[in-house]
């Protein structure tokens, strides 16, 4: 078990994940097309080089995903019982094909579950930078976490 229990953590407990990821034009262009996404800024290179872009831009919705996923290892894996929300998802700057990102865990808020005593609910800000330390995405999520089996 990876993750950690809802007991063991404590507001401003901060992770700095271990694994980093380029994204490439696979990802994107595979994860644009999955979901049925059809906008340009993502698909259509010779439309982007006549934006302040000059390039196609990541799917954000791949970014938010990749940054939420990269955190899974440390934090809720084999402790976490449900994601409850996303809020506060920002994307300051764009991710292009190429770029590294790293991704940082805090916990914000902890509090008991008032209907599973044997969980609680945490709070986490998880942020991505891309390779030139840059904010590229931020979002706080909401999760139902276990606490520690009593022997």
């Amino acid at each position: 078990m990876a993750g950690v229990w809802f007991d063991e953590m404590h507001v401003g407990m901060k992770f700095d994940h271990a694994i980093r990821r380029t994204v490439t034009e696979t990802d994107n262009v595979l994860f644009t097309t999955m979901t049925h996404n059809p906008a340009q800024l993502h698909l259509d290179e010779e439309y982007m080089q006549g934006t302040e872009f000059g390039q196609r831009i990541v799917n954000s919705v791949y970014t938010l995903g990749l940054m939420v996923g990269v955190s899974v290892g440390d934090t809720t894996l084999g402790t976490a019982v449900a994601n409850l929300g996303w809020d506060e998802v920002r994307f300051p700057k764009p991710v292009f094909h190429g770029d590294t990102l790293r991704i940082v865990t805090e916990v914000l808020e902890l509090r008991d579950s008032k209907s599973r005593p044997d969980a609680g609910i945490v709070t986490f800000k998880h942020e991505a930078f891309n390779q030139h330390g840059d904010l590229v995405a931020s979002c706080k999520r909401t999760g139902l976490q276990r606490k520690r089996p009593k022997d």
